[in-house]
């Protein structure tokens, strides 16, 4: 398998991964503080990563070279998670993955100041008409909301986060000075955990461990594993291997894999109105894609 198809690969399933943790997330967005949430599910990953790195490729000494390349990295990806759980305290969970799409645009002007990348007229077409879906879906199919620009507050809260994930997918390449992708992961997850810990810890304190819901420590688990620990190695081996751009053009799959983890969960589909801008980033995933 050639790298490109191998990066293709792995963001195929980062959408799906991804997709749970929007609908599971609102499950659970309302019953713990997101800093806490994201604290104990980061330390949990943490232990995953590195033990796979220990069992793989091992944690060699030069790979804590220039430590704040971990930080700074950590710093984009915590946001975007706190932020998200946040705005899904609010935000219907096929809304948040809608905006969650508008990031292969920023991405792409990243990609630029970061790397140079370069947007095709093709590709920016393709970027316009999933914005374009994404908008559709984020206003509920609504041209009157649309037109006075009526955002939901939960929205506009993880747009923020959107924007330093955004910013995050290029910079794992200009920060990259050749580790594996899985112990680049473990140092970023690693400051991640010790910075939330930090950041977060009146709230971990505060929360009431043992009384909490059973949806919430599914909502951990699950995004420790397959939200953090696989996504984020998933998302950095195909930065290595795609342009910006394209890797975040994936993120157009996760309404359409947020509908059926819905339906899956026993949830409602959207309106069929709502329906027609999921289309539309299926039609730019398909553009974007196309060499």
């Amino acid at each position: 398998m050639s790298p490109a198809r191998a990066g293709h690969l792995a963001m195929l399933c980062f959408s799906v991964l991804v997709a749970g943790s929007f609908a599971l997330g609102a499950l659970s967005a309302n019953a713990i503080s997101p800093v806490a949430l994201n604290a104990v599910r980061f330390w949990i990953a943490v232990a995953i990563i590195g033990g796979a790195a220990l069992a793989t490729t091992g944690l060699p000494r030069s790979a804590a070279r220039a430590p704040w390349r971990y930080v700074v990295l950590a710093a984009f990806f915590v946001t975007y998670f706190v932020l998200m759980f946040e705005g899904l305290k609010t935000a219907a969970p096929v809304s948040a993955a809608a905006v969650f799409t508008l990031t292969p645009i920023m991405a792409a002007g990243f990609g630029w100041v970061l790397l140079r990348q370069v947007l095709t007229p093709r590709m920016a077409l393709a970027l316009a008409v999933g914005g374009l879906g994404a908008l559709w879906v984020i206003f509920r199919a609504d041209v009157t909301a649309m037109l006075r620009f009526q955002i939901g507050k939960g929205e506009a809260i993880y747009f923020w986060g959107c924007m330093a994930h955004a910013f995050f997918t290029p910079l794992v390449r200009k920060l990259n000075r050749g580790e594996p992708a899985i112990v680049f992961t473990f140092g970023t997850l690693l400051a991640g955990a010790a910075m939330l810990t930090l950041w977060g810890w009146g709230d971990i304190l505060a929360t009431d461990w043992a009384a909490l819901p059973a949806i919430v420590w599914i909502t951990i688990l699950y995004t420790a594993v397959f939200a953090s620990a696989a996504t984020f190695t998933l998302l950095q081996f195909a930065a290595m291997r795609l342009p910006a751009s394209k890797v975040m053009a994936y993120t157009y799959l996760t309404p359409s894999w947020v509908i059926v983890w819905d339906l899956a969960l026993g949830g409602t589909a959207p309106p069929v109105m709502v329906l027609a801008g999921v289309g539309l980033t299926c039609v730019a995933l398909l553009m974007l894609l196309k060499d």
